[in-house]
């Protein structure tokens, strides 16, 4: 089995190294960053933490170089998808590509390229430390499934899957991913931007009794939304967003790491893909508004 990560920061290359470390499975890795692919062909992916493994991946910047690959794996900040995959698409001609992606939206813009798809939902988390080193941050389950629009075959999705678990990333195959997708989606959306715009960890925001109300309040239109899709599967996020507080206290979302770095943030994948189906759905969501315009407020103040 031959699998390319695409976007091979920090989520990809848990998959990568992971992936990597299976006698039956050719890992490749595309990404822009010249930096670590270097430092990934030299020395191999590192990662610390949770997990201490090394793994030996094919890393490229220059897309035409990727051979043909029965699986592709998506793991690229949200607004970069389209760029990404266009420039990836010769290599799954014949092949399936799964979105771990954050947020919601992701699968339709890798449709736009690609003819088998796969709605996929991962909670493992990192950060980069420098050039082929990431540090392992938390583990968590991944859940794969047909992206109903242009489903993968369900065979296909399940063999992912298992080489995924047999590599140490825990996934699930299964019929219906958008319960898992949407529980993710919402925990981020309460969780990621309030950290953004505090400069909290996880753990600190939920300790301030004030911030952590504004959460309850981001998932409760979150889930609100979602049942007007039919999604009834989302499970318990408020459960989630508390022991996340334990287990990762320390851990800065995503979302803070790019607003640390000035870098243009998920934002609209986010809490924006809420809004936003809800506005089709006839359904407000005015915190969620509001903490677009906060968060897309602070992108113009780099300005």
């Amino acid at each position: 089995m031959r699998v390319c990560i695409v976007g091979c920061g920090a989520v990809g290359s848990l998959f990568a190294a992971n992936l990597a470390q299976l006698d039956d499975v050719e890992v490749w890795a595309y990404d822009l960053d010249a930096a670590h692919v270097a430092a990934i062909n030299a020395h191999g992916l590192r990662l610390s933490g949770a997990g201490e493994v090394v793994g030996r991946v094919r890393a490229t910047s220059d897309a035409a170089e990727l051979p043909p690959c029965e699986f592709g794996i998506v793991a690229t900040k949200s607004m970069h998808t389209s760029v990404a995959v266009a420039a990836a698409a010769h290599a799954f001609s014949d092949g399936c590509v799964a979105s771990v992606q954050n947020g919601a939206g992701n699968e339709e813009l890798i449709a736009e390229h690609i003819a088998r798809v796969v709605r996929g939902t991962t909670f493992p988390a990192g950060r980069i430390v420098g050039p082929g080193h990431v540090q392992w941050d938390v583990k968590g389950e991944t859940t794969l499934g047909p992206f109903e629009p242009a489903p993968a075959p369900s065979a296909e999705i399940e063999r992912l899957a298992d080489a995924c678990t047999r590599a140490g990333m825990p996934t699930l195959a299964v019929a219906d991913a958008r319960g898992p997708q949407w529980k993710k989606l919402i925990f981020n959306a309460a969780s990621n931007p309030v950290g953004a715009l505090t400069g909290l960890t996880h753990g600190r925001v939920c300790e301030d009794e004030a911030l952590r109300r504004l959460v309850s309040g981001l998932i409760a239109e979150g889930l609100t939304v979602a049942a007007a899709q039919g999604i009834a599967d989302v499970g318990d996020v408020e459960a989630l967003i508390d022991h996340a507080a334990d287990v990762a206290y320390d851990h800065k979302a995503s979302m803070l790491q790019d607003v640390q770095a000035r870098r243009a943030t998920e934002i609209d994948f986010l809490n924006g893909a809420i809004v936003r189906f809800g506005r089709e759905l006839g359904v407000p969501a005015p915190l969620n508004d509001t903490i677009v315009a906060l968060v897309k407020g602070v992108e113009r103040g780099w300005n």
